[in-house]
């Protein structure tokens, strides 16, 4: 009953309240089939979600034929803490802007878009069930500007695309208040990210758990690693990596 009168309200809204694709800025109309309520069935089809055969390491698509277990360009670089990686799409047109919305226009409400692209991706709630899902955390100054981790509601995405046995835990705290990462290559970006991540206070690893780190944008890894080395050092045996986008 709560969740019929939750439908009836939210599109009572949307009649008064048309909403908008934050991508082209359109009227998204309802139209069958089109689960995206905050992209137009236009902008939609520019979505690019990933599919096998992808890299292993960073989820990066394969065009044409791919040799099996071979490395992308965007991480032969990388020597990864992690075990295997994977992301829902790639971080181009329509997808940047759910992206940027979330992070910096406090678009919450793109999230329900945000987890049905990870239930649409292939293998992307499969790869994330049932494992301990751990967000890259912010610092407590950019915690308090921005008023919420994009990585913990992408968690909480995750938990919802993939269901059962799946949960959050903060493991991790941001010690170092470092400068955005945006305009860095990947040796500033290690420099940059050196000792800014440590284990939580009273954070427990247990060995037998399988974590998975999670993070809003795979673009070097250097976040996800210096993360990783921390779970590592901590006692996480077994440790993968995902994130929404990648680009």
């Amino acid at each position: 009953m709560k969740a019929e009168l939750q439908r009836v309200w939210r599109d009572t809204l949307d009649v008064v309240f048309p909403r908008v694709c934050v991508s082209c800025q359109g009227v998204v109309e309802e139209r069958e089939n089109h689960v995206l309520r905050h992209v137009c069935a236009a902008c939609a089809q520019q979505l690019q979600i990933v599919a096998p055969p992808h890299c292993g390491t960073c989820g990066h698509p394969y065009y044409g034929q791919a040799e099996e277990n071979r490395l992308c360009e965007h991480c032969e670089a990388l020597v990864p803490d992690f075990g295997a990686g994977k992301t829902a799409i790639l971080l181009r047109g329509p997808g940047r802007s759910l992206i940027h919305a979330l992070k910096y226009r406090h678009a919450l409400h793109v999230l329900e878009d945000v987890a049905a692209l990870m239930r649409c991706a292939p293998g992307y709630a499969e790869f994330v069930r049932g494992k301990v899902i751990v967000p890259v955390p912010l610092h407590p100054r950019k915690l308090r500007e921005r008023g919420y981790n994009q990585s913990r509601l992408l968690a909480e995405c995750a938990v919802r695309a993939a269901g059962g046995a799946t949960r959050v835990a903060e493991l991790l705290v941001r010690a170092v208040d470092t400068v955005s990462q945006t305009q860095f290559d990947r040796a500033a970006r290690q420099r940059n990210l050196k000792n800014a991540f440590a284990l939580a206070p009273g954070a427990v690893i247990t060995p037998g758990h399988h974590y998975l780190l999670i993070d809003d944008v795979f673009t070097t890894g250097s976040t996800l690693n210096a993360c990783a080395a921390v779970l590592r050092k901590a006692g996480a045996l077994n440790l993968d990596v995902v994130t929404f986008g990648h680009g």
